[in-house]
């Protein structure tokens, strides 16, 4: 019964260390990197007739090469809105309306825009290692409130234990997708 709970504590941290993971993997898909990704559009929100909506939701994206997108809205009229929600983004790009769709031209990045990108995929992946810890401390606060119940020593620090390593491992996994996008943008 005892080792149930420590059990349970452990999947429970451990499933919110990985969340944070993904949400990291997520974010930096976002992040433009020289060539054409659909995924920068994905926090770009449009005024969908009084809800805010993200393009892919209202537009199919496609990369005819590897600097093109084009936004094809399956509502013509939302072209404008689109238009000017990619504007006000502010991801560096110039959209090309033609009436029919929306092209746009991937610019090169520059030196500086491209450190940009990487101290703010730092302070993301940051932002993850902080939430790993909180899990690892919640999750360890949790067990030593079930030692004052009389859940044995042995078990509270054998929970400790697997909860560090696990914190270890997920923080190693953060630094080697932060290695990974660094290098992807600085590639020219």
């Amino acid at each position: 019964m005892d080792i149930d709970k420590q059990k349970e504590v452990i999947t429970s941290v451990k499933e919110k260390m990985h969340k944070a993971i993904v949400f990291l993997e997520e974010e930096l898909k976002t992040y433009r990197a020289g060539k054409a990704n659909p995924a920068v559009f994905h926090n770009v929100i449009v005024d969908y007739y009084g809800t805010p909506t993200p393009i892919p939701q209202l537009a199919s994206i496609t990369t005819p090469d590897a600097k093109t997108m084009i936004i094809q809205p399956w509502d013509k009229k939302m072209i404008p809105a689109i238009e000017k929600a990619i504007m006000a983004a502010n991801i560096g790009f110039t959209p090309q309306n033609n009436g029919e769709n929306i092209k746009i031209n991937v610019p090169p990045l520059t030196e500086e825009r491209r450190k940009d990108l990487v101290k703010r995929a730092r302070t993301e992946g940051e932002n993850a290692k902080i939430s790993v810890r909180n899990a690892r401390r919640d999750g360890v606060e949790q067990l030593k409130k079930y030692q004052k119940d009389g859940l044995p020593e042995d078990i509270v620090k054998d929970g400790e234990s697997v909860l560090q390593k696990e914190t270890e491992s997920c923080n190693k996994k953060i630094d080697e997708i932060l290695v990974t996008k660094e290098r992807e943008i600085m590639t020219v």
